[in-house]
């Protein structure tokens, strides 16, 4: 018996990996959480499967119906939205799982900031313009930021910012990043990447909270940096016709010389 944690994705239930969805089908029980996960990837459960909504159910109540799956050594797909690596709770329910010497596997999804990059058509690493992303969120009543982890710090180096569960306090994000980024910052806000429902908002941080109006939905992602709007950034030595690689090698003392 072994418990899967799968990464559902961000909401289009065909942004699922083969192998996600293959342990869903194989697994008698489902434990989802239905309060973000579309109810479309229950269909790849088996006839029969016990399904379980989480969304309303404590960590406690979690652990005892995975307990039950166990004791009638039966497989369990935990299904969490996005990425399991990132605000998704997994930890907690994987410390339980190991004092109880009930064995786990993970799946990784799709993480929500890549299904708005690409709601975007962005790339959020261009050379000399960002080559780093931050992943990060402001506190909240279920988890503190801890001391060092705040937007200021963050926006000092200039990376482009992937912000979560923030939309609801714009006001003090745009005060806190206009300083380091400049009112002419590209930002966007996508709403439920993937979903049927996606919306997006392209904005700059002097006119972000115009552009949104009322709408400051929870169920958003801020997107901030100056790759999201540039056509000014160089070209990567990657694919240049000059630059000797393993698989391009060039000259007559390529770097690579043994590479087929």
């Amino acid at each position: 018996m072994t418990v899967h944690f799968i990464g559902a994705g961000p909401g289009a239930p065909d942004l699922i990996t083969l192998r996600g969805r293959d342990l869903i089908a194989s697994s008698p029980v489902c434990l989802y959480a239905g309060s973000l996960v579309p109810e479309a990837l229950l269909s790849h459960c088996p006839a029969g499967a016990r399904i379980v909504n989480t969304a309303s159910l404590s960590l406690d109540a979690i652990i005892d119906e995975i307990a039950v799956a166990h004791g009638a050594g039966q497989d369990v797909a935990r299904l969490h939205s996005g990425d399991l690596s990132i605000w998704s709770a997994m930890g907690e329910q994987l410390r339980r799982l190991r004092a109880l010497g009930i064995p786990y596997d993970v799946t990784p999804g799709v993480p929500s900031f890549a299904a708005a990059a690409a709601a975007l058509g962005a790339e959020l690493t261009l050379p000399g313009v960002a080559q780093s992303v931050v992943l990060t969120r402001t506190s909240g009543r279920a988890s503190a930021m801890p001391d060092g982890e705040d937007l200021v710090n963050f926006a000092r180096t200039g990376a482009t910012l992937a912000i979560h569960l923030s939309v609801h306090v714009l006001e003090k994000v745009v005060a806190d990043l206009t300083p380091h980024y400049g009112v002419d910052c590209p930002v966007a806000v996508v709403w439920r990447a993937s979903w049927p429902d996606q919306r997006v908002v392209r904005a700059t941080l002097a006119t972000l909270q115009t552009a949104i109006g009322a709408e400051m939905e929870r169920t958003a992602l801020i997107l901030v940096g100056h790759a999201l709007g540039s056509d000014n950034f160089d070209e990567s030595r990657l694919y240049a016709g000059d630059y000797d690689r393993r698989f391009r090698p060039l000259g007559t003392e390529p770097r690579f010389p043994d590479a087929t």
